[in-house]
């Protein structure tokens, strides 16, 4: 890096460290060795989760006990048979024949599509509009994310095993980032446990001694002695890693439709191995703000109007300057989530290799 390139950048990288970002590659102060042997991503990492603490106290009268000490425990709420019999049906049906403009990414042999709830789509589907303006569903999802702030929302599918391609990074046990963050999956179809299913490590959303100790060994070997997805902030670890730290084995969500999964991916998940092609179908919601804030609102991108407005707002930005903000997801225009495998594989054909995408998102 030249001279010149670390006096102008240098401005904008220390105000990077009170905020969300995590790259230790891209970012030469969050991933400077010697600011993290004297504890600079350890320090992060306190407060952001002395944060996310204090803020879940606020948040958490608005849920029941049983929630919170499930939460607290697992790092997970699982809530089966969310909604009535008759509501998931209509709702179910209303999504699955619902024509919407959607985008692909291909990541190994998993191609995850998603189609944005936004205005739109949301005055096509009504029953949708109801179930994520609810007050119950709002209260989990804000106390999991320790904000108030809307999440983003896109039903999403994942379809496995796309011929000739290479194994799914998702697939590995990871973490988001460095502090607390929330992703939910309400699930339209049934999934087994072999077929790509949610996995998450029960308890790993704790920030244990051991586990401080290992966010700053990793740190020090950023970004050289990384992979490439955990260089960029988003660890990945292994087996005996988790047995070190004194965590459990992950366990794989197996579920029947009509469940809803809202967990901490603070914690360590992946996608699980799907034994054969298979189909998941979703309601996917993710939130994720600067950690650091001790307010638990303030964010004008959450008013209504602007709020449902957010991804293509975001998929406009990314279209027009992907070397800003990421590589564009690739359109594959007007779409129902109930394809045959025909069409599943020549739309799969088409999708953008996206493996250099920001961060994993199982």
């Amino acid at each position: 890096m030249s001279i010149v390139r670390k006096i102008l950048g240098m401005p904008f990288w220390i105000i990077q460290v009170p905020s969300g970002a995590k790259s230790f590659a891209d970012n030469p102060v969050l991933g400077s060795k010697r600011l993290n042997r004297l504890g600079l991503h350890v320090a992060r990492v306190r407060v952001a989760h002395a944060m996310a603490r204090w803020r879940r106290w606020r948040l958490g009268r608005h849920i029941s006990d049983a929630h919170r000490a499930e939460f607290m425990a697992n790092g997970f709420i699982r809530v089966d048979n969310y909604l009535p019999d008759v509501e998931f049906s209509a709702l179910q049906q209303a999504i699955l024949t619902t024509p919407a403009n959607a985008r692909e990414m291909l990541q190994g042999d998993t191609i995850t599509r998603r189609v944005p709830i936004n205005p739109d789509y949301l005055s096509k589907v009504p029953q949708l509009h109801a179930l994520v303006n609810a007050s119950r569903w709002r209260n989990l999802m804000r106390y999991v994310a320790s904000s108030a702030s809307e999440p983003l929302y896109y039903i999403q599918t994942i379809l496995t095993h796309r011929a000739d391609a290479g194994p799914d990074p998702q697939t590995n046990l990871h973490a988001d980032t460095f502090h607390p963050t929330m992703k939910a999956w309400f699930f339209l179809e049934d999934v087994k446990e072999d077929e790509g299913a949610f996995c998450y490590v029960s308890g790993s959303h704790k920030l244990t001694p051991e586990r401080l100790a290992w966010e700053k060994a990793r740190s020090i070997s950023a970004p050289e002695g990384l992979d490439r997805l955990s260089a960029r902030g988003s660890f990945r670890v292994t087996a005996d890693e988790l047995k070190m730290m004194g965590y459990s084995k992950p366990q794989c969500f197996g579920v029947k439709a009509n469940t809803l999964i809202i967990a901490d991916t603070f914690g360590f998940h992946a996608r699980g191995h799907a034994i054969r092609a298979t189909q998941r179908l979703e309601i996917w919601s993710y939130s994720r703000r600067n950690p650091f804030y001790p307010w638990t609102g303030i964010d004008p991108f959450s008013l209504p109007g602007i709020a449902e407005r957010r991804i293509s707002w975001i998929w406009a930005a990314k279209d027009r300057l992907p070397a800003v903000f990421g590589a564009p997801w690739h359109k594959v225009g007007m779409t129902v989530p109930t394809m045959d495998k025909n069409q599943r594989s020549t739309q799969a054909g088409q999708a953008v290799h996206a493996i250099g995408q920001r961060e994993g998102e199982p």
